[in-house]
């Protein structure tokens, strides 16, 4: 990674950090290629079984960067400009089909692109200061950029995706735990401490089966009742073979916590 993304590893925990903080951890095209490429590799990485994307500074992501992004796609034409928003796209695709869990720690200020990159989490844990907004609208685009139209509704429901969609104003962080975006708000010195163990809680856990739970949660949306019982009767009929079905079951026998593969 370069110096505006950060990696770290620890134990099975990989921490991915937007590190412009002069920038407010504005999105470059770089960036984004890297956010992508590095959920790609941990999609396949068997030794990372949860993820943490957080930010350094007063901000987790303040969205495309002004002059780098904004100001640079001008000159593009049609075909440049589907360029760049296919990958955008792209970005989101590899959160939700990395089969790992992904814990946003949300650091401060989240709007734009770095808004779509929190929905598309699987947890999110805010800072008291980490307010946000889906900005596209305010600078003339449709509100649904990125996957935002399909992930936001999921989350709060079309009432409260479609206000903040439209209007693109941001909310504080307590409002954004009401209506459900953010699933726990705590003070900024707590934040990564929270984030590390539900990280490390869901890295103890089974990840094969995990990985399921989230394509389920993926495809599901997509399926009709009758679809999606099967859907799930075939899955859990797989994971019933897994060794980790077996090790729970023996765990529980001897009044032990179970270790998962």
């Amino acid at each position: 990674m370069t110096d505006s993304v950060l990696f770290e590893v620890d134990g099975s925990v990989a921490t991915i950090t937007l590190n412009r903080p002069e920038r407010l951890n504005a999105l470059t095209f770089e960036v984004y290629t890297e956010l992508r490429d590095a959920f790609r590799f941990l999609d396949a990485e068997p030794a990372v079984r949860a993820v943490i994307v957080t930010g350094t500074g007063r901000a987790f992501c303040s969205g495309g960067d002004v002059e780098d992004i904004i100001g640079a796609l001008f000159p593009r034409d049609a075909a440049g400009l589907l360029e760049f928003t296919r990958l955008t796209g792209d970005l989101i695709l590899s959160i939700r089909q990395c089969r790992r869990p992904v814990v946003a720690a949300l650091n401060g200020t989240v709007a734009g692109a770095g808004a779509v990159i929190a929905a598309a989490s699987d947890i999110r844990i805010a800072a008291e200061s980490a307010k946000i907004a889906f900005l596209f609208s305010r600078v003339g685009l449709t509100g649904a950029d990125m996957g935002a139209a399909w992930l936001l509704p999921r989350i709060v429901g079309l009432a409260h995706a479609s206000e903040l969609l439209m209007l693109g104003d941001f909310i504080t962080a307590a409002r954004a735990a009401e209506i459900g975006i953010y699933n726990r708000v705590v003070p900024g010195e707590r934040l990564m401490a929270e984030a590390t163990e539900i990280a490390a809680r869901l890295a103890r856990g089974p990840s094969v089966a995990l990985g399921v739970t989230k394509q389920a949660l993926n495809e599901e949306a997509a399926m009709d009742l009758v679809s999606a019982i099967e859907w799930e009767a075939q899955a859990q009929a797989e994971c019933m073979q897994h060794p980790n079905f077996r090790e729970s079951y023996e765990a529980f026998r001897a009044k032990r916590e179970p270790k998962f593969e």
